[in-house]
């Protein structure tokens, strides 16, 4: 089990931020592992620094709960995801291991590769919420 912190990122238009990690062509959620001693939420603040160079503050992350999957680039492993709603105006810049973050929208056919979290968890919970909105 990897425990980590994800952010279902979304932009003014309702689009959902997907980062690459270099090496890879899985498209996921940004965030990271949840370092020891760290909360879920500190977590998700320091990878968004770390990885996009953006800041949020803490209080505008809305928690959504937790989500497993199967990992995506770890064979033989689950991702447990403490997953919290971010909405943002701000333009994230790859950085560290991420080569690439793009928007995409909830229904489109993004012919991206996408994690099964992002796939099979993330995107109908961002469906769920616009429609709850």
């Amino acid at each position: 089990m990897i425990r980590i912190a994800i952010a279902l990122m979304t932009d003014p238009s309702g689009r959902m931020l997907v980062v690459r990690k270099r090496g890879t062509d899985v498209f996921m959620q940004p965030g990271g592992k949840i370092d020891s001693g760290e909360t879920p939420l500190a977590a998700l603040v320091r990878e968004l620094r770390e990885e996009l160079r953006l800041s949020i503050a803490p209080a505008s992350a809305a928690y959504l709960g937790r989500l497993t999957a199967p990992a995506a680039l770890e064979s033989d492993a689950t991702v447990e995801a403490e997953t919290f709603h971010v909405e943002t105006t701000d333009t994230p810049i790859p950085a560290a291991e991420i080569a690439e973050a793009i928007w995409i929208g909830p229904d489109a056919d993004h012919g991206l590769t996408l994690a099964a979290l992002t796939r099979d968890r993330v995107l109908p919970l961002l469906r769920s919420i616009q429609r709850a909105a």
